[in-house]
């Protein structure tokens, strides 16, 4: 990916001693000297983020240019700024900088593919975001740093912030691209997420480009060299399903599909640790040690030990490591082209089966649907589950039209004859708060072993009448009568009526494609005219 673009750090190495691609033992050493964060009995460091614990979705802007204008999905997703606003908040983030004692440079890439993947720097105000940024991109090379010339770079300064009144943002955090300068910055916020989440929105926009498609997934490959995908917002299970013992990880949450198959968009896991214990995820638990980065997790004061089931920060209690700190996973993170592909989500109304096969129209519907409940603390403001609909399970990382991802995606399933699932993680027996309960982690994983399997492909089915789902009668190790959301819940009628909004929300979210085919427009929940 060959860009020409003035290095945006040559004016700030004259001004500010800039400490670069530094080993993880000396950043941990300047983060405790600086106390930045604390070591836990873990090993890890734990960093705090003050007032802003998850994303800034409605503090995230596009520059509006020559090179933007026609190609971005401009909206409430990608919000407009214009070139004279980033201007004002590129000289107040680097003037910021420069008065700092010293800042941090981590250069690396964002792709495990070394044909299409992105030269980054990230310069931050923090240590533990340099440490962050090594953990979580791809580290080069002795070699390959010598010849690294970056070709995206993030400005990264917490504690500048915008003015409203006068900058163009909605508050005084903001997170800028500018596809022209190829600059990213970020202020105003000290939740590192946003670093990793910017330069995933970059690879969406670069990458259709080449051919390539992006996608917001984790994947991993068995014994046999299948490979599965699982597809999913936050909190849907990405993470912790993909973390199995017996199949190789290739990545957690970002991928790119090519004409050779899979790879690795970045070069570590960023988890969620809420309730996170040894006995129910031991591949993540066991990864969080020296190197790591924990945040907001409270700690044990007696001992400095993670309270993984403490909330009091938030519910975005998060863990940052590199991929090697798992047991079982493909170096380098690359693999052939899917055999299986699952969408998660976590249906905080009690109502969506937890396992149905889909159709390749179904598949295209549900991906350009999107559909979860988002989770608490994921993003500002959200403190309980909240009924969503994210195009591609990433809408917030997608600067190009849904249709232009649907259709790579649907292309691929066909070609490579995959197999798709729609795979419900959230609740059954009633809706959140309302009688129902998180389905067990141990349910979700036989149906996910099931599948991967292939003991599903022939196995009988029962049709879901509202939503027009077929689902298994029988999953080893899951009790039949969980599979049919119907017969998990006291009164037949709050089940049918909470089903039916839930089909009315699908078809009303749905209007908005109307580039979509008929077949894939009537591949959604059936509901009656009176709804």
């Amino acid at each position: 990916m060959k860009m020409v673009e003035k290095n945006p750090c040559t004016e700030l190495e004259q001004h500010t001693p800039i400490l670069e691609n530094e080993s993880v033992p000396r950043l941990i050493e300047i983060i405790l000297a600086k106390m930045e964060a604390v070591l836990t009995s873990t090993g890890a460091i734990r960093a705090t983020t003050g007032k802003y614990t998850g994303r800034s979705p409605k503090d995230k802007f596009i520059v509006r240019d020559a090179v933007s204008e026609t190609k971005i999905d401009w909206g409430q997703v990608n919000q407009s700024i214009d070139e004279d606003a980033f201007e004002k908040l590129y000289k107040k983030t680097t003037e910021y900088l420069k008065k700092q004692k010293e800042i941090y440079r981590f250069k690396g890439f964002a792709g495990a593919d070394e044909g299409s993947r992105l030269p980054i720097q990230v310069v931050s105000e923090y240590a533990w975001h340099s440490l962050f940024a090594r953990q979580l991109f791809i580290t080069p090379t002795e070699e390959e740093l010598a010849n690294h010339q970056a070709e995206f770079t993030v400005l990264s300064a917490p504690g500048c912030f915008a003015d409203p009144n006068t900058e163009s943002t909605n508050s005084e955090t903001f997170v800028v691209i500018s596809f022209k300068k190829r600059v990213i910055l970020i202020g105003g916020t000290e939740y590192a997420g946003e670093i990793k989440k910017s330069i995933f929105s970059v690879m969406n926009y670069l990458l259709p480009q080449r051919d390539i498609l992006p996608m917001h997934c984790s994947a991993n490959v068995g014994d046999e060299g299948d490979v599965a995908l699982f597809f999913g917002l936050s909190g849907t299970g990405k993470t912790t399903l993909s973390a199995d013992p017996d199949r190789k990880l290739v990545g957690d949450d970002e991928h790119g599909w090519s004409n050779n198959g899979i790879f690795n968009i970045e070069g570590g896991c960023y988890a969620k640790c809420i309730n996170l214990s040894e006995e129910k995820e031991p591949q993540i638990y066991n990864a969080i040690r020296f190197g790591s980065v924990l945040e907001n997790v409270m700690l044990d004061c007696e001992n400095d030990t993670p309270d993984y089931s403490n909330t009091f920060l938030t519910e975005n209690t998060r863990a940052a490591y590199p991929i090697e700190h798992m047991e079982n996973v493909m170096v380098p993170s690359i693999a052939g082209h899917p055999n299986t592909i699952i969408f998660l989500t976590a249906d905080a109304s009690g109502t969506l089966p937890p396992i149905s096969k889909l159709t390749n129209e179904q598949a295209m519907y549900h991906f350009l649907s999107g559909y979860t409940s988002k989770l608490a603390g994921t993003e500002r403001g959200v403190t309980k589950p909240q009924a969503t609909f994210s195009a591609c399970f990433g809408s917030p990382f997608l600067p190009l039209p849904p249709s232009v991802y649907a259709e790579m995606l649907g292309e691929k399933i066909e070609e490579h004859s995959a197999t798709v699932f729609l795979i419900n993680t959230g609740w059954t027996g009633g809706s959140y708060g309302n009688g129902g309960e998180r389905i067990k982690l141990s349910y979700t994983r036989a149906m996910v072993y099931a599948a991967l399997k292939g003991e599903l492909n022939k196995t009988k089915t029962i049709l879901d009448e509202i939503f027009g789902l077929e689902i298994p009668y029988h999953v080893p190790g899951v009790p039949e009568q969980l599979l049919v959301p119907a017969n998990t819940w006291a009164n037949i009628a709050d089940y049918q009526k909470a089903a039916e909004e839930l089909a009315m929300k699908f078809h009303r979210n749905f209007e908005k494609f109307t580039e979509a085919s008929n077949a894939i427009k009537q591949a959604g929940p059936n509901y009656r005219n009176n709804m």
